[in-house]
């Protein structure tokens, strides 16, 4: 209460000063899992930094890359107390609370990388937006940073789909993922990224699942040097914002937020395939093999995990497969 009658106080004056001044200065806190340089932080700092000037200095922000404020499922709860403010935050977290996003979660739902960036960029990545926003996850979706094609990682080669038998193989805490690495005969194993490293080297697990920055990025490479090109997700992941502080801010405020989140997406995704084609070339040198393999067993593999999660997205299926 005293921090909040403090902003007040020193609103007050601009508020009879200028028609229309926003309440109060504030301070937002940015978070992501990635390291300072990966596309969605360098995306998110350019956000914060048109924000701040596009309000005068009414928005400022401070930005907590490398998950030095916790996991994701960490930061969302923090933001859900707007604690923290603002985020990217993977799909695989938001499904169990936001069932219809999961959608976008299933295996091999988009037929390559551009059909996901048309679909996200068209009005079925706006409905999964609103859908997230109207949900009682805490959380205002803004906009879509592109998370990549996932691809499986791991110590031995998986060059066909049944070398992957028994293998445990991390992915996120999502009932579907731990389904989807089941039916192509792994052992999916949930557990957050920043424990990935330290499993892989005291082999609590064989291998992982992500795109190239990430296995890049956090060393992943060092203790798996095997990369098969499975392509089983492609996953778009939502810019969220805490639906206290958004609510605390003018609609000038949010549509400005709005704007400037819809632009860091496309700055994103210019980034995205930069970083991704260095990160390839770095990998190689350091010694990963790049795996090319028949997706087709690992397609039908993954058909029951389809059929049992697809029957309540019927619609939205059709309209993503509409999308040329």
């Amino acid at each position: 209460m005293n921090f909040k009658r403090t902003l007040l106080a020193a609103a007050l004056p601009l508020m009879f000063t200028f028609a229309g001044a926003a309440q109060a200065e504030m301070k937002l806190k940015f978070a992501d899992i990635h390291p300072a340089g990966y596309p969605t932080v360098v995306a998110e700092k350019s956000m914060g930094d048109t924000l701040t000037k596009e309000t005068n200095g009414e928005l400022t922000f401070q930005y907590f890359p490398g998950g030095v404020l916790g996991s994701e499922k960490e930061v969302i709860e923090q933001m859900q107390v707007g604690a923290v403010q603002l985020s990217r935050v993977s799909l695989g977290i938001v499904g169990p609370v936001v069932p219809d996003v999961n959608v976008f979660n299933m295996p091999f739902i988009f037929r390559d990388q551009q059909h996901m960036r048309n679909v996200i960029d068209g009005p079925v990545g706006d409905e999964i937006l609103d859908k997230i926003t109207n949900s009682e996850f805490g959380l205002v979706a803004l906009a879509w940073m592109d998370g990549g094609t996932r691809n499986i990682y791991t110590k031995k080669p998986v060059r066909k789909l049944e070398d992957l038998k028994g293998m445990k193989i991390r992915v996120q805490g999502n009932p579907m993922f731990i389904d989807m690495m089941n039916a192509m005969g792994g052992n999916g194993i949930a557990m957050d990224t920043g424990e990935i490293f330290s499993a892989l080297q005291t082999g609590v697990i064989d291998g992982a699942e992500n795109n190239p920055p990430t296995l890049l990025e956090h060393n992943h490479f060092q203790n798996a040097k095997f990369y098969s090109l499975t392509g089983h997700l492609i996953l778009p992941e939502p810019i969220v914002m805490s639906k206290i502080t958004w609510e605390k801010l003018t609609p000038d405020q949010q549509q400005l937020v709005k704007k400037a989140a819809k632009a860091a997406q496309a700055e994103e995704r210019v980034l995205w395939d930069k970083k991704s084609a260095a990160s390839e070339e770095k990998l190689k040198a350091a010694g990963v093999e790049f795996i090319t393999v028949d997706k087709k067993p690992f397609y039908d593999a993954t058909a029951p995990v389809r059929e049992k999660y697809g029957a309540k997205y019927a619609d939205l299926i059709k309209k993503i497969e509409a999308v040329q």
